[in-house]
């Protein structure tokens, strides 16, 4: 299970629980599936783990390809990551935010990119204690710089009255960034230590998202509209379930 899917039984049956209550058996009528709930999940979390195509997927499971793709398109909007919690006032959370370059084949939604590959930028927000994934932005043309995205983003919403750090790259939005070395004007010894410090912290997005990119799915995504943005989603999701005490 855990090779395949990125989780332990446990973790997969509270996946299952929750996808049941958001309506993963339909509305029960007309035609049954072909398969129980628990094998079309497995179905979509192989297909995230590994990226196999439909036409292997469907010999794997005993079923048409024409089943697999009714089966994903059904299940991964259900497996959306769930709304952040408002933050309490006073609590004291730090949240961290950058974007990552997905490949993906869809030009209406990827740009050639700095990593010379047609990419969509996805902009991703994690909570720095815990390294769970807070929320995620629609994807956007990779050739788009960060902030850019940020500011179109609903994640500045989402945000508000949170702490959040970021890279250089987010120069302007009102996040906290790192102190600008400047041409002729050296940083101050406090600055620099600043800069470490944030730099230690920030490097835990790094780490989820070389995480999350263990679903091959989003090393090259070939599908196209709304189908990366599921992705990103249902990867959070497992991500959050694999990661979670």
């Amino acid at each position: 299970m855990e090779t395949f899917t990125g989780l332990r039984m446990g973790r997969f049956e509270k996946l299952r629980r929750v996808v049941r209550e958001r309506g993963g058996n339909g509305p029960g009528d007309g035609r049954p599936w072909c398969l129980p709930l628990a094998e079309r999940l497995l179905l979509v979390a192989v297909y995230y783990r590994t990226n196999l195509t439909i036409r292997q997927l469907a010999p794997l499971f005993g079923c048409s390809p024409a089943t697999v793709c009714r089966v994903t398109q059904r299940l991964r909007p259900l497996l959306a990551l769930e709304p952040a919690p408002r933050p309490v006032p006073g609590a004291d959370r730090l949240w961290i935010v950058d974007g990552a370059l997905i490949p993906v084949r869809d030009r209406q939604v990827a740009a050639s990119s700095r990593n010379y590959r047609f990419s969509a930028n996805v902009q991703v927000i994690i909570d720095a204690d815990t390294r769970l994934v807070v929320a995620s932005a629609r994807p956007a043309p990779g050739n788009k710089a960060d902030a850019h995205v940020w500011r179109a983003s609903n994640l500045p919403a989402v945000a508000a009255g949170t702490t959040v750090i970021a890279d250089g790259a987010y120069l302007g939005t009102g996040l906290i960034v790192p102190h600008r070395r400047r041409a002729g004007r050296p940083l101050l010894r406090g600055q620099e230590e600043d800069n470490a410090e944030h730099r230690r912290v920030r490097a835990r997005i790094g780490h989820t998202f070389t995480r999350m990119k263990n679903w091959k799915i989003l090393r090259d995504c070939r599908q196209r509209g709304d189908v990366l943005h599921h992705a990103v989603q249902a990867v959070a999701t497992l991500h959050n379930l694999a990661v979670a005490a």
